[in-house]
């Protein structure tokens, strides 16, 4: 098959069969430094990814997609608001909750807490939480009985367990003539669940919504209704075509966690912009692999324009060898990046019994394994980027090489 020779002569000063080995030696750093900063960058987003995946599961496993404010409504208003929700295209579930700041009480300890009222066959339809029960089950939290279901942290600093009693005591005192009197209620925890996120296993019990209304005087009323979407990304779509129909307060996930979420998209870009340097460095060492090749090889240079081969032609020859050891780099980061990313767990668990150490401890950490979610549009950008250092990186060596005298150049041949 025909091979433009300027092609040709570039593949032959990447791979060397004899003499000139230095010049392939140094070829080859620079594909193996392309593809190790390649496959870095794509392994740190893919675990950066994982993570936010991660963390995004734990809080919308128990947070509301939307949620909407009905305390201006009277029961009979709600409980249409609630129907027409339910017929709403896109809703998973719907549960009514009661909400209040609270105390907890129990052998001279005191901790602040979240108190939801929630009717538990609704909160186990609009959550995860019986994945997450440790102890107990939210079934059994019964109108009347009074019972909780608390997190594990919050259980441990309480020293309280499954059958223990606590208790719950309103800042809001009831005002009698005799004055204000603290609002208090003897309850028993009925489960222990645990998500891995303080502001829920630290900070948050659940008891029957009729218990909490009568705990806060509400009657029939209740605080909000919280919606569960089939895709949370429809979120912000569902809340303004809400306030749009509706004269109600709504908010939704991405409301309440926002900074979270945005530290951690700027994280990956720091991260991005900072990883991203390896292979810029790659490519200033692949100039300097070129600009060594030119000198090494300016004899053959001269040699080539005697016999005919123009100025045009050389500039190719060194452009086609950077391309090529670009284009190497790259392909070889793409592999090995989703090669470590799709396996970095197994990885991490042979480190893990090679050195006898635990990289995140469950003693310690909430997520004990390392996560790893690989996205196309990481891969595209990075071999976007990584390309298109490859293919300027080239140039000014290119041109260099195209500026030989051949008398100069064949003076000492």
């Amino acid at each position: 098959m025909f091979t433009p020779v300027e092609l040709f002569i570039s593949i032959r000063y990447i791979h060397a069969r004899r003499g000139h080995h230095f010049i392939a030696f140094v070829s080859m750093t620079a594909i193996v430094a392309t593809a190790l900063g390649m496959a870095v960058l794509l392994t740190i987003l893919s675990i950066m990814n994982g993570f936010e995946g991660e963390l995004r599961g734990r809080i919308l496993g128990m947070a509301e997609h939307v949620d909407v404010d009905v305390r201006q409504q009277a029961a009979q208003a709600w409980q249409n608001e609630l129907a027409s929700l339910g017929e709403r295209p896109g809703v998973a579930a719907l549960a009514p909750y009661v909400r209040r700041d609270v105390l907890l009480v129990r052998a001279g300890t005191m901790r602040a807490v979240e108190l939801r009222g929630v009717v538990p066959r609704a909160e186990l339809a609009a959550t995860r939480l019986s994945e997450h029960m440790l102890h107990g089950a939210v079934e059994d939290l019964q109108a009347g009985r009074y019972g909780l279901v608390i997190g594990r942290e919050l259980a441990e600093a309480m020293q309280v367990g499954v059958g223990d009693a606590i208790t719950v005591m309103s800042p809001r005192p009831l005002v009698t003539p005799a004055g204000p009197v603290p609002r208090l209620k003897r309850f028993t925890v009925r489960g222990v669940f645990e998500f891995g996120l303080q502001e829920h296993d630290g900070a948050l019990i659940l008891t029957h919504i009729d218990d909490a209304a009568r705990l806060f005087r509400l009657g029939q009323g209740i605080d909000g209704i919280r919606v569960q979407l089939d895709q949370p990304e429809n979120a912000r779509r569902f809340k303004q075509d809400l306030q749009e129909a509706r004269d109600l307060p709504v908010t939704d996930w991405t409301d309440t966690h926002r900074n979270l979420f945005r530290a951690l998209k700027m994280e990956k870009i720091a991260m991005f912009v900072i990883l991203a340097l390896a292979i810029a460095i790659a490519a200033f060492n692949l100039v300097s692999v070129l600009v060594v090749a030119v000198t090494e090889k300016r004899g053959d240079i001269a040699m080539l324009q005697a016999l005919g081969l123009d100025r045009r032609l050389v500039t190719r020859v060194f452009v086609y060898q950077g391309a090529i050891t670009g284009v190497l780099g790259v392909v070889g980061g793409l592999v090995l990046g989703y090669l470590l990313s799709a396996n970095i767990d197994t990885l991490v668990v042979w480190v893990e019994q090679v050195f006898g150490f635990r990289v995140f401890s469950p003693d310690v950490y909430y997520i004990s394994s390392v996560p790893s979610e690989p996205r196309l549009i990481d891969f595209v950008v990075t071999a976007a980027l990584a390309a298109l250092l490859a293919l300027a990186a080239p140039i000014y060596p290119a041109w260099l090489a195209s500026r030989v005298d051949p008398a100069v150049g064949l003076r000492h041949e």
